[in-house]
């Protein structure tokens, strides 16, 4: 622990250069006014994990406004208004499972404490918890693409606190609010809203009020439980942080920072599905970052073949990323390397089956897949007399099968085409095993 986390006296707290241009990228993207200056503030209340019994953020003058989010929705365009971002501390966190005695113990963890964050507020422009739950899908890709965010939110490095209420329809006026704090993936976002839109409308309903409040989602038991009763802002007493200056940004730097915004997720997602012909779902997934978006540009220009390059980037890299832990950031597969696989199956030289054991040799070993087909004898078997001897030993092997398919059962015809393949160990062309066996089958004395 340091005494900066633990709130001791005299533990002034020092701004973090990289956390500004961070929080200014941030804003950049999402459409917002970067103000030159703002001004940090102590958010004063007392709960447990806030050690210093005060928080660091801002409030009357924060670091950008009047943004706006817009993307192609499920049901259409999108545009979610940002009405702020502004700059402030991490508190600590409140463990209240995971322990022996969590039946009577609430344990605090510190070790976040003081670390710089960014929070992003928006309008109501949101209808529904599946809406809810995409917008944050889309801002999580925006962030991660631009470098200020791991995206991991299991971890903490992103949460979601998410306001909900009702009103009759035909009224323009919201109702009273309830807040679910610190949702950390977007099926407990859209779980969680889904729920306490249900709630509020059977109190209300019943003829009972809604209650402001702050509560948290129970995952186990798919409801919201209360936290607290919610503050308004004068609870919490704000004032100017006496030990930090305004923030004065130069509005050169401000300008600088926006002119090197890399081209974000919506934008990269569309050019894929022109430029690429690939379909929107494996956009969107290839543009979740900006290391995959790369790799996968890289491997189809060098393979020729995009969709291709799509399909092993979203089915066999990311299943393997997945089994050892890791992300494409430290991929031991080149894009290179997977292009060469590629090409090897489009030209024929190797089968499908055959490309994901090439596949896992390749991604362990650090061999091209052409090195591996050679050495390991792994070449497309197109000699029609090679599969004609293959097809009669598993005919003689397979008599009542075989006995079958004459009689009529079409059926066993997948069945004898997959002991092919099996004794060719997959090697085999298999269109060509599939007319030398049906000619073989029908003309028993000359289809061979």
């Amino acid at each position: 622990m340091c005494p900066v986390c633990l709130g001791l006296p005299g533990a002034l707290p020092v701004l973090n250069r990289r956390a500004v241009e961070f929080a200014v990228r941030a804003s950049h993207a999402l459409g917002c006014t970067v103000h030159a200056t703002s001004i940090f503030a102590r958010k004063n209340y007392f709960y447990p994990d806030l050690p210093k019994g005060y928080q660091i953020s801002q409030y009357e003058r924060p670091l950008a406004t009047d943004g706006a989010l817009e993307y192609e929705g499920a049901d259409g365009p999108r545009r979610v208004r940002i009405l702020r971002v502004h700059m402030e501390e991490d508190a600590g966190k409140s463990l209240h499972e995971g322990f022996p005695d969590s039946d009577r113990f609430t344990y605090l963890d510190f070790n976040r404490s003081g670390v710089p964050l960014i929070e992003i507020v928006t309008r109501p422009d949101l209808r529904s918890a599946a809406d809810a739950a995409e917008f944050f899908s889309r801002l999580r890709a925006i962030l991660v693409s631009l470098g200020v965010n791991d995206g991991n939110m299991e971890e903490g490095s992103l949460r979601c606190d998410a306001n909900v209420s009702v009103r009759p329809a035909g009224e323009d006026a919201l109702g009273v609010k309830t807040e679910v704090k610190n949702l950390n993936s977007f099926r407990h976002v859209q779980r969680a809203l889904e729920y306490e839109i249900e709630r509020h409308i059977g109190v209300l309903r019943a003829g009972g009020t809604i209650d402001q409040e702050t509560r948290l989602w129970d995952n186990a038991s798919g409801r919201t439980i209360i936290m607290r009763g919610k503050e308004e802002a004068h609870d919490y007493r704000y004032f100017p942080e006496p030990d930090l200056p305004p923030l004065q940004l130069d509005p050169a730097w401000i300008e600088e920072i926006r002119a090197a915004l890399p081209e974000l997720p919506d934008a990269r997602r569309r050019r894929f599905v022109s430029q690429y012909a690939i379909p929107e779902y494996d956009a969107r997934v290839l543009t979740q970052s900006m290391e995959l978006a790369q790799y996968f540009e890289a491997t189809a220009a060098a393979c020729g073949n995009a969709k291709a390059a799509s399909n092993w980037i979203m089915g066999e890299l990311t299943r393997r990323l997945n089994e050892d832990g890791t992300d494409i950031t430290a991929v031991p597969l080149g894009p290179d390397r997977l292009a060469g696989l590629i090409q090897l199956v489009d030209s024929g030289t190797i089968s499908g089956p055959i490309a994901k054991e090439v596949f896992e040799k390749i991604y362990a070993s650090g061999r091209t897949a052409a090195e591996v087909v050679e050495r390991e004898g792994l070449a497309r078997i197109d000699d029609e007399s090679a599969v004609a001897e293959a097809v009669r030993a598993v005919i003689a092997a397979h008599p009542g099968p075989v006995g079958q398919y004459r009689a009529g059962k079409q059926q066993t015809f997948g069945f004898l085409v997959g002991q092919v393949m099996k004794a060719t160990k997959g090697k085999a062309n298999p269109a060509l095993v599939n007319g030398v066996l049906r000619r073989t089958l029908n003309d028993p004395v000359g289809g061979a």
